[in-house]
């Protein structure tokens, strides 16, 4: 299934297929979003999600259960399973 994922504070949407983790998909819409390790291990990519859900295919995705509580997710390893709009000041057009 096909979700629109929205990156604030630039307003910049994409779409993301739920079968891609977020990172990979916002490549392919031709975004930039920092990262590192791509497993879920770095936390190099952690962002907050302001409205919409996402899952995980891996047991453990590196975030504490208060931060899980707060919103924060890793784009790398998180899949839209909604429509999304995300905190992610960082994230740049590839040139």
């Amino acid at each position: 299934m096909i979700h629109s994922i929205t990156l604030l504070p630039s307003g910049v949407a994409f779409q993301a297929d739920d079968a891609l983790p977020i990172l990979l998909a916002a490549q392919q819409a031709g975004l930039r979003i920092p990262s590192s390790c791509r497993n879920g291990t770095c936390r190099t990519c952690m962002c907050r999600v302001v409205s919409g859900t996402v899952r995980y295919e891996i047991e453990w995705p590196g975030l504490s259960a208060e931060e899980k509580r707060d919103g924060y997710i890793l784009p790398c390893v998180a899949h839209a399973s909604s429509d999304l709009v995300i905190e992610e000041p960082r994230a740049r057009q590839i040139d």
